[in-house]
């Protein structure tokens, strides 16, 4: 899918159609989720601190994301995928690899075209939304394929034509070929895949390592044997949260790591799982990252128990200094629990590690960006999230109700105005664009944000350009 969050709100919100929409975390520490086409122009992209967004393209709307809706959107795609083939390998919300010989749809490279192109249409009269298709003989030119047929195309990689293809590609174009290799690879002479071809395995292995320079060869010459899997089971689900000003409030630190378990909670049961490994992780003030992990003896989805082990997580961790994000994760999921009365008293010792400055703990929840690290694993929030909070608050006390916070894109209705969304709000006031999926740009208006009228709302579904059978 095409720039796919920043495109379910343009398609969403009317008014932003064809402008410059960023969506990720709008605090302090927010990073870019996604920027559409026309944002990238000023040079807005995915990973970037939003407050350099902010300086490239002033004038973009930037929005929290909201995953409820991207995930309906995703739902219908990926069913569309599944009539293609029982083989469907999903890598993200937006993005999938389909094995079209399986399902009988693509034998040779004119019905693999017809098939693609069939997609897109189906796909675009279903959600409005455009998406790109690559095809091709292996799983990574395919994903190759799919960039460069970017935005809104096709591409097909005939049989044998896979090397001078390549050819003149960046490295950076291999999949797993991040920064840090492509420099390396720079400063040895290497910048295309031809001349990654040249250089030979030998040479390869010599500078990056056996795995990785036989890995980067066989990519080079367009080699690539992995099968479509058409499951993937989720390895943990986890939350975490990013603050906008660093925590030193040892009681406020255990009351934000409580709310996370029950939000961990929440997801679990959701994906209709258990899980075994309870996860602490936190980010201190000098970005060092820690994870501690304590494992029950059974699957367990009861909030207090997992409530229970994270504040004995929290307890072996030194948060002197500060601490700027907090998450909870659940691993060794099941499918079932196992209740045992005994299970908080007869737990595993904490053996969590302490990692290096910045380092993420590979069992901990997922990084800023909004997406998680593991294949499977539940959406985290990214930095700067609506998740990050303000309002200290103990657990098991009593506490003042917060004002609301009315946060930029989410929705909300007014009991006289009908359905809308948050352009903005400060110094006592929000202000709301009345609009809906199909509707015509709608009017501006301002209210208090304490306004009994006013209340938050739940995403509307997109409508498609194929009318009332392509409601999402």
């Amino acid at each position: 899918m095409d720039a796919f969050y920043a495109s379910v709100e343009q398609a969403s919100k009317p008014s932003l159609q064809g402008k410059a929409v960023i969506v990720g975390g709008l605090g302090p520490r927010g990073v870019v989720a996604t920027a559409s086409y026309e944002a990238r122009r000023f040079g807005v992209h995915s990973a970037m601190p939003m407050g350099q967004a902010r300086r490239l393209c002033p004038n973009g709307a930037y929005l929290i994301p909201r995953f409820s809706l991207y995930r309906q959107v995703s739902d219908v795609v990926m069913a569309m995928l599944r009539e293609l083939s029982p083989l469907v390998e999903p890598l993200s919300l937006d993005e999938a690899f389909v094995d079209l010989e399986a399902g009988g749809v693509a034998f040779d490279s004119p019905t693999a075209r017809e098939t693609g192109e069939r997609l897109r249409a189906d796909i675009r009269a279903a959600t409005g939304l455009s998406g790109s298709v690559g095809l091709a003989g292996s799983k990574m030119l395919a994903k190759v394929a799919s960039e460069e047929a970017k935005p809104a195309g096709l591409l097909l990689i005939e049989p044998g034509t896979e090397r001078e293809l390549l050819a003149p590609m960046s490295v950076r174009t291999l999949p797993g070929v991040g920064p840090a290799t492509g420099e390396h690879l720079r400063r040895a002479g290497i910048t295309t895949v031809g001349e990654l071809v040249e250089a030979g395995e030998d040479e390869l292995v010599r500078m990056v390592g056996r795995s990785a320079g036989a890995g980067l060869y066989r990519m080079a010459l367009g080699l690539d044997d992995r099968p479509v899997v058409a499951e993937r089971d989720a390895k943990s689900v986890s939350v975490e949260d990013t603050f906008d000003v660093d925590l030193h409030d040892r009681v406020r630190i255990r009351g934000e790591v409580q709310r996370l378990a029950d939000r961990c909670v929440q997801r679990l049961r959701g994906s209709g799982h258990s899980g075994r490994t309870i996860v602490l992780k936190v980010r201190r003030y000098d970005f060092s990252t820690l994870t501690r992990s304590e494992t029950l003896r059974g699957p367990t989805d009861d909030p207090a128990v997992v409530r229970e082990a994270a504040a004995r997580l929290l307890e072996g961790v030194d948060t002197t200094g500060g601490v700027r994000l907090l998450g909870v994760g659940v691993t060794g999921l099941a499918d079932y629990t196992q209740e045992d009365l005994f299970a908080q008293s007869l737990a595993a010792e904490p053996d969590g590690a302490e990692g290096a400055a910045g380092a993420e703990g590979a069992a901990g929840p997922a990084g800023a960006g909004g997406e998680a690290a593991e294949a499977g694993a539940t959406e985290a929030e990214p930095e700067g999230a609506p998740g990050a909070r303000e309002a200290a608050e103990t657990p098991g006390e009593p506490v003042a109700s917060p004002e609301r916070r009315w946060m930029a894109g989410s929705d909300v209705r007014h009991a006289v105005y009908g359905p809308g969304w948050v352009q903005g709000s400060g110094v006592g006031r929000v202000t709301v664009r009345f609009e809906q999926p199909g509707s015509e740009p709608g009017r501006v208006r301002t209210f208090r944000v304490d306004d009994p009228e006013l209340e938050p709302s739940d995403p509307l579904p997109l409508v498609g350009e194929g009318g009332p059978e392509g409601t999402v």
